[in-house]
Parts: structure tokens; C-alpha cells; sequence
């Protein structure tokens, strides 16, 4: 039986990027994936700079638009638009920007096997056994985890959640005048439930538009995304995909390895708590996971994390509380001219969060906000009650 270096589970950004890194260095690497790409995936598919130049090397990105304008709401009213000189964010098709990512892990030395899925983990003595669907195993030394945060490799891990979020999302074709209307322009809204908030993403000649709140409201978040379409004018116009998605933030004490497996991206829970955007952490800990492997120091990955990722974490769950108990002064602070300028530039990848929160002036203004009183929510009332 063949004995892999490296196995990854999973060909999302976060395993290719794994792949990636450990195959240039010369890894003898295997990926597996349950599907076969080019294949669809629930995600808003907004690349922010971090991203983009976690790519830079590997890849052309297949943009389909480079957004320069935002248009916020709350739950509908209060809007505005914004525009910056350049792009904030860069719109991708996931199966385009995914197959790329592939074929950029092949050609680095990586090989792929697709249509496979993995049912079980056993670590011995002498490495790791991975036992798929069809009742065959993989043998490997070490094992990196990218198939999500309801995959085998996260629960083998231990990987726990501090939240639970439920995303729900419409893929849209859209005619000309639509394309048209929302070219180069993205919209975020506030929702009412706490820490919720939709968007479009134009995509040329579709959009991508969803919600996200948290796990537990199911109903309520499917009646705001059927709000928000109607609010939209798109009610009409069938939609090419409608999926959900649950994404997972880890919790701070969280396991990343359990011996030899290694969990990276979704499946390590790792992603920006407030925006929930998780693709510059696929890309980000995939490397350094990939990196640790071919260094041999596979505890120096969970350093890593810690040192470079955990901190904007931090700073995003910070900021989440802000914003489920002041969405009207977050909305209004989106407004002002250093408002804009923080959210143009964590987009554009030129200063975290943490980045920021560090900063005097922001510190004291987080400070009165937590002084002041919680805002009282009117009671919601339900159809038929």
C-alpha cells in the first residue's frame, strides 16, 4: 500500500491552499474530495485583499466584477452609498475561483482524487488511516482536515463552536438592466434579529444574494431573506441555486490537531465572526498548515494560528457585540468619513480588525458604547399569532 506524506480532505481554498504549500516543497501530497470540481458552493464569493494576496502566486482570480461602491441599509431604510477610488472587493464564481485553485495545487506536484469521500480516522503507531465510503483505506503520515465543519476530520479533531450561524443564499440571473443597476455597486443591510445582515454581490450577469443570522431563528431568517428579495424587486426572477450553509466559529480553546490530523479553515471553525468571512482564513491557514508540514512541525501550525489568526478572531467577536447591540450607531458610524475609511480597509486587506481595535481612538469609542444603556427591541410578531 502506497504511503502518502500528506493526504488532504477536501478541495476548497483551504485544502488546496494545504496542498499547495506542501507539494512545492516537495510533500509527496493527495487530495480527496467528495465532489468533482467545477462544483457550486453556498458562499458569498467576495474576495477581500487578504485574500487576493494569499493568491497572488498561484493563480489569475476569475473576477466577475471589482465592486467600488457599497450601499448600506437597515432592514431596508436608512440607506447611503459609498464609493472609493479603487475596488473594495473582487466578485468570484466559487467553482471558477475553486478549480483554479486546483489546477494551481496540481501543477504544483499535488494529485487529486475526486468522488471520494472519507468515513473514518484511525491513528496508529505508524500514521494515519483514512477508510472511505467504498470500504478501501489511505494510508498517510500526516493528514490535513479541509472538508468542513461538519466533516469527519473535524469531529476526529474535537473542533468546538463558540457560534453558530445560518446563512441562506440565492444564486440569481438577472437581465441586463439588472446587471446594469448593479455593476461595480454591492448593497449590505442590518437585519432586525441580532448580529444579521444580508447582501447582493453582482457577479456580471448574476447576483449572489443571501442572509445570515444566527442557528436557532431558522424561520426568521428564511422570512428576511424573502423580505429582502421582495424589497430588491427580484421576486420574480428564478433563481439558479438556493442553498443554506451553517457556519461554525471555533471557540478560543478550540483543538487544531489530534496528533498527526490537522484541521484548517471551515473544519477548523476558522473565520471572521462579524462579517463571517471565512475564505482569506481557508486560504491563510491552509498555507501555514502546508508549510508546518513540510517543516516537520506540525505544532508550529497551531502557533501559527494562534499568533497570526486568533488575534483577528478576537477582534471580530468584539466587534459582533458592538454591532448586535448597536446596529443604528454601526449603521450610522459606516457613514462618517473614518467609518468608511476602517471598512475600506479591512477590505481592501490593509488593516485587520485587530489592527484596529488596537487603536486609542477606536478603544475609547468602543468604551462609551458599552456605558451606555441597551436599547430597547420591540417585541416581534409573528404571522398567524
Amino acid at each position: 500500500m502506497i504511503v502518502w506524506d500528506l493526504v488532504v480532505v477536501g478541495a476548497g481554498p483551504a485544502g488546496l491552499s494545504a496542498a499547495h504549500a506542501a507539494a512545492r516543497a516537495g510533500v509527496c501530497t493527495l487530495v480527496v474530495e467528495r465532489a468533482a470540481h467545477p462544483r457550486y458552493k453556498t458562499c458569498g464569493g467576495g474576495l477581500i485583499g487578504t485574500s487576493l494576496a494569499a493568491v497572488a502566486d498561484r493563480i489569475e482570480v476569475p473576477a466577475h466584477d471589482r465592486v467600488d461602491r457599497v450601499t448600506f441599509t437597515r432592514e431596508g431604510r436608512r440607506e447611503f452609498t459609498r464609493r472609493n477610488d479603487g475596488p473594495v472587493v473582487t466578485m468570484v464564481r466559487r467553482e471558477e475561483f475553486d478549480d483554479r485553485l486546483r489546477e494551481a495545487a496540481v501543477a504544483a506536484g499535488a494529485q487529486m482524487r475526486e468522488r471520494v469521500a472519507v468515513r473514518a480516522i484511525e491513528q496508529g503507531p505508524e500514521g494515519v488511516r483514512l477508510r472511505l465510503a467504498d470500504g478501501t483505506t489511505i494510508a498517510a503520515r500526516t493528514v490535513i482536515g479541509a472538508d468542513g465543519s461538519s466533516g469527519v476530520t473535524a469531529r476526529h479533531v474535537g473542533v468546538r463552536y463558540r457560534q453558530v450561524d445560518l446563512g441562506l443564499e440565492l444564486e440569481i440571473p438577472v437581465p441586463p438592466a439588472e446587471q446594469e443597476r448593479w455593476r461595480g455597486r454591492l448593497l449590505l443591510d442590518w437585519g432586525d434579529m441580532p448580529g444579521s445582515y444580508a447582501w447582493v454581490f453582482p457577479k456580471g450577469d448574476r447576483l449572489t444574494v443571501g442572509v445570515i443570522a444566527g442557528r436557532g431563528a431558522g424561520e426568521g431568517t428564511r422570512e428576511y431573506l424573502r423580505r429582502f428579495v421582495d424589497r430588491l424587486g427580484l421576486t420574480g426572477l428564478p433563481a439558479e441555486h438556493d442553498s443554506g450553509h451553517l457556519t461554525r466559529c471555533r471557540a478560543d480553546d478550540s483543538p487544531l490537531r489530534n496528533g498527526r490530523v490537522l484541521v484548517v479553515g471551515d473544519a477548523a471553525g476558522l473565520l471572521e465572526p462579524w462579517s463571517r468571512e471565512g475564505i482569506s482564513f481557508a486560504l491563510r491557514s491552509g498555507g501555514l498548515a502546508g508549510a508546518a508540514v513540510a517543516d516537520g512541525d506540525l505544532a508550529g501550525y497551531e502557533r501559527a494560528v494562534a499568533a497570526r489568526l486568533v488575534p483577528e478572531m478576537r477582534a471580530g467577536f468584539r466587534l459582533l457585540d458592538v454591532f448586535t447591540r448597536r446596529p443604528d450607531v454601526f449603521h450610522a458610524l459606516l457613514a462618517t468619513p473614518p467609518g468608511w475609511r476602517m471598512f475600506v480597509q479591512f477590505c481592501q486587506g490593509r488593516a485587520s480588525f485587530d489592527e484596529m481595535l488596537r487603536r486609542r481612538s477606536i478603544r475609547a469609542a468602543l468604551a462609551v458604547l458599552d456605558r451606555l444603556p441597551a436599547p430597547r427591541r420591540p417585541t416581534a410578531v409573528l404571522p398567524g399569532s
